[in-house]
């Protein structure tokens, strides 16, 4: 009979394996920023920036002293992380990169194959993604914006992309280019040989290899899962390939077949876990008694229902939901109080004034707002607003009631 995972310790294995089990008050540096990315596997990049861009969020959630110049030089001083795609746009470790190889081609054709795509590239795609390649390889690092927009054609938008952007966009999908650098947010594209030559030159791995690395990384740092999750983690296999690695380590000890508990009650999930799931998450370090907010990309609400399996907590990004059919707000952050959410806030960076302002402050239903519970709310709000440079705390009279 298969064994009954708990959401309990689905809980402590995903928060372990995620880091957020680890002292947030520990020396910071780029060493220790370096570790926890490992840890985490890669951290997405976002270019929201209503409180702070999401990878800023999501490591400082995690080290107090966090500072986003540690981050920028790992990426592009001393080239430890790569950016690339996971599920979204991601810093993800350097010696990840071979993995990255067998993909390259796959997802030019995808995005070439694409209408929205088609459409900016014109109908002669291979003429301008040629042209655009051998200018960088001229001239040397470039953003779109050194390729001038045709004078009788304004931007209509953030993504009315030029044929240019569009084919450095491609090109870097595709493993010719890498980003050398930001100008702000705005990427800097550059020959990948140059950018990153060392991880340029490496092998990428065999298919076999390719699957036992990206679902054995996998488990290890979500703790249990279905194979689709588990698969779904680096978008990097399909769901087949990753059932069929789990059944193999099954056979070979290195995985266990589960049952998955919800945290509402409803039938369990076929699933696997690590072996010794029990003991890790007996032997787990106890969660740091503080609140954590945490962005809307986090890793533990990535997978929305995982989130609502494991924590029974909903949660919808609602920044691309019209204003009024949203039930929250633009930029919600879930408020994590050791291993359960307790309650979501919608903040801003009023950066004119030097205030990050809460518009809204709701807590999860079953949650008693004490005032042990609104102090540490309030410690939360102090260490967000130093982080990102806010000089106060402010809170609407909608969230001051709630």
């Amino acid at each position: 009979m298969t064994t009954l995972l708990p959401p309990q310790a689905a809980r402590t294995l995903l928060l372990s394996g995620q880091g957020l089990l680890d002292d947030p008050g520990r020396r910071v540096s780029s060493a220790s920023v370096e570790r926890l990315i490992q840890k985490l596997g890669f951290v997405q990049l976002d270019s929201i920036h209503r409180v702070e861009r999401a990878h800023h969020l999501i490591l400082g959630a995690r080290l107090d002293g966090y500072r986003p110049e540690l981050l920028d030089r790992l990426a592009f001083r001393q080239r430890a992380l790569f950016e690339h795609w996971t599920h979204a746009a991601a810093y993800i470790p350097i010696a990840l990169f071979p993995h990255w190889k067998p993909r390259f081609e796959a997802r030019a054709r995808q995005m070439r194959k694409r209408p929205w795509f088609k459409r900016r590239l014109g109908a002669r795609p291979d003429r301008i993604l040629g042209r655009v390649l051998a200018r960088v390889t001229r001239e040397g690092p470039l953003r779109a914006t050194d390729f001038e927009r045709r004078r009788e054609r304004k931007s209509t938008g953030w993504w009315d992309w030029t044929p240019e952007k569009t084919a450095l966009e491609v090109l870097w999908f595709g493993g010719r280019l890498a980003i050398a650098g930001r100008d702000g947010f705005e990427k800097i594209y550059d020959l990948v040989e140059r950018v990153l030559p060392d991880a340029h030159a490496a092998d990428p791995p065999s298919a076999e290899a390719q699957v036992e690395w990206a679902v054995s990384s996998a488990l290890e740092r979500l703790g249990s899962g279905t194979a689709r999750e588990l698969a779904g983690f680096w978008r990097a296999v399909t769901p087949a390939e990753a059932a069929a690695w789990c059944r193999r380590a099954v056979a070979q000890g290195r995985a266990v077949a589960v049952e998955l508990g919800s945290a509402r009650g409803g039938k369990p999930l076929a699933g696997f876990a690590l072996p010794g799931w029990e003991e890790l998450a007996r032997r787990a370090p106890d969660p740091p008694d503080e609140l954590r907010l945490l962005a809307p990309f986090d890793p533990v609400v990535r997978d929305r229902e995982r989130a609502a399996r494991d924590f029974a907590f909903d949660y919808v990004f609602e920044a691309y939901v019209p204003a009024p059919k949203r039930r929250y707000g633009y930029y919600v952050l879930p408020v994590l109080e050791r291993d359960r959410f307790v309650a979501r806030l919608d903040p801003r960076h009023d950066r004119e004034r030097g205030a990050l302002v809460v518009e809204g402050l709701w807590w999860e239903p079953g949650t008693r707002a004490t005032a042990a519970r609104r102090r540490a709310l309030e410690r939360a709000l102090e260490k967000l607003a130093v982080r990102i440079g806010a000089r106060m705390v402010e809170l609407s009279s909608r969230s001051a009631s709630s």
